[in-house]
């Protein structure tokens, strides 16, 4: 299993560009999240269990309250597996979220929670003041309330939510390293399941479904689609705010950067975009509801890929699982969508 670091689903490129906003309130709600956000990488937050928890084969659900504060272990329970619903929005759609992701994990993959053991899923929520982010940190979600002009409450977004479970479900299986192409890899597995899982929960085919990820964090004042587009990388957002959409849908566009924190790991939030779009071109390609055919592909080759896979061999890996699984219709079809993206299975 790889080391557990904080996933979060809104990149450092993004805040760094509002740090750029002639709003001092926008400038200033990014710095805190920035900030924040680099304490949490590489850090790994070990808390005791509560008191009188369940079995872990359970994957049961406990959402906590951190009522604007920073410390998660100040948070007060807000709703459990056994618990009424609560009068908090916030607390039922991130309850909620985490029972459709844990849901569609087992009836689809037939998976018990995040590490098929049946890990429990706790999740916190009203973190901070202005928090622009979700993340995932090994352990826990935790979710921000957005500052109201830019962004909003992160527990909205069902995708958003599937995402960040996902990165603990590609802990607990290949472990792909959060840098360069094996990072993007990461990043694009979890826009994956967290578009899928949408689908699956709307009943949509893959041609009906939006293939957006994160449409609902932005506040209406915004002009963007999400924060990422599967079915065109680039073009979810394009304004003087939040700038241009930088993700690339093909690999002669791949972008080089620094593997450190301010180049977002050798960008791993951008270059996902090519992925992203080959699982799209084969959810298209193939027809019907994506959970049925592609994502049972991708969930495959996670399962039996390496921690270093890169672009090409999480390809190959594609291919081969569709072949054994499906035949050669939907090997064709899969190896199809990654020439479409420039990439050659090897």
């Amino acid at each position: 299993m790889t080391d557990r670091r904080a996933s979060c689903i809104v990149p450092p490129l993004l805040l760094q560009r509002l740090l750029e906003s002639r709003d001092a309130g926008v400038r200033a709600a990014a710095l805190s999240t920035l900030l924040t956000t680099t304490r949490l990488r590489g850090e790994r937050v070990v808390r005791a269990s509560q008191v009188g928890s369940p079995p872990p084969a359970q994957a049961r659900r406990t959402i906590s309250d951190c009522q604007h504060r920073t410390d998660l272990a100040t948070a007060v329970v807000a709703r459990t597996e056994d618990g009424p619903v609560s009068a908090d929005p916030s607390v039922n759609a991130a309850f909620d979220g985490f029972g459709t992701t844990r849901d569609y994990y087992r009836q689809v993959h037939d998976r018990n929670s995040i590490d098929d053991r049946g890990m429990r899923l706790d999740g916190y929520v009203h973190r901070g003041v202005a928090y622009q982010n979700a993340f995932w940190d090994g352990q826990e979600m935790v979710f921000g309330d957005g500052d109201g002009e830019v962004f909003t409450d992160f527990t909205g977004s069902l995708d958003v939510i599937a995402h960040e479970l996902t990165h603990g479900v590609t802990e607990y299986t290949s472990g792909l390293e959060y840098s360069g192409q094996s990072g993007a890899l990461n990043e694009s597995v979890s826009d994956v399941f967290g578009s899928v899982v949408k689908q699956w929960s709307l009943g949509q085919t893959a041609a009906d479904a939006d293939w957006l990820i994160g449409a609902d964090v932005f506040t209406p004042a915004i002009g963007a689609d999400a924060l990422r587009s599967m079915r065109a990388p680039g073009q979810a957002y394009d304004n003087e705010l939040l700038g241009k959409d930088p993700q690339p849908g093909h690999l002669r566009d791949y972008v080089d950067l620094p593997d450190t924190e301010e180049g977002d790991n050798g960008g791993v939030h951008v270059n996902s975009g090519i992925p992203n779009h080959a699982f799209y071109l084969a959810a298209t390609g193939m027809g019907g509801r994506s959970w049925e055919g592609p994502a049972q592909i991708w969930y495959a080759a996670l399962l039996a890929s390496s921690r270093t896979a890169d672009f090409a061999a999480f390809a190959a890996t594609t291919v081969a699982q569709a072949a054994a699984l499906y035949g050669a219709d939907a090997r064709e079809a899969v190896a199809a969508a990654w020439a479409g993206v420039g990439v050659q299975p090897g």
